[in-house]
């Protein structure tokens, strides 16, 4: 058997062929069908399109179902203009989108001077398609977002998580990240 994704192209032999005789009649996948599989998983799923900027309306646009589910309240018409002017003041949005051009991960950052850790990358939003979680998508942005970070000679990498995001904060925890303080707000326009 043959598969081709496209430039990709391996040939499968039969189970006998990988396993040593004695192995041969044994039920079930062969190691290298197993080594085959995740070679495909990471080109299809874990190695999609590069994560860019989205500097132009269509690319904002994009974003919006991804961000969507993360900042509920947000209203598309307004999405793109809102957008516009927070990246006046510095505001970057990023996306990494799978091989069909979807996008499956969204993050709004900023590079910002504070007088407790110095020059930092800040995270606003960062988001995973509900539909695509666990696939390393978010794994993926993140250590992006790190490399940016330290590309730019930041001192920190920070991001506030709403409390509710138990698994969020499993995922932040996983990636190093430490618990580092409480975060208060207090809405005026209420």
């Amino acid at each position: 058997m043959a598969v081709s994704f496209g430039w990709l192209a391996i040939g499968i032999k039969s189970q006998r062929h990988f396993l040593p005789p004695e192995r041969s009649a044994s039920p079930g996948l062969t190691r290298p069908f197993h080594a085959f599989v995740k070679a495909v998983r990471y080109v299809l799923i874990m190695n999609p399109s590069p994560i860019i900027l989205a500097q132009t309306d269509p690319d904002i646009v994009r974003c919006f179902p991804v961000m969507l589910q993360l900042r509920t309240h947000l209203v598309e018409t307004e999405f793109v203009s809102r957008v516009r002017r927070m990246q006046q003041q510095g505001y970057q949005l990023a996306l990494l989108a799978d091989t069909t051009g979807t996008v499956r991960s969204v993050a709004g950052f900023r590079i910002m001077e504070l007088l407790y850790s110095g020059k930092t990358l800040y995270v606003d939003d960062l988001v995973t398609d509900s539909g695509t979680r666990s696939q390393g998508y978010g794994d993926r942005l993140i250590d992006w977002l790190v490399e940016f970070a330290r590309s730019n000679g930041c001192n920190e990498f920070s991001l506030d998580s709403g409390t509710q995001r138990v698994d969020a904060h499993r995922f932040y925890l996983r990636k190093r990240m430490k618990i580092s303080s409480f975060h208060f707000s207090l809405p005026l326009n209420k």
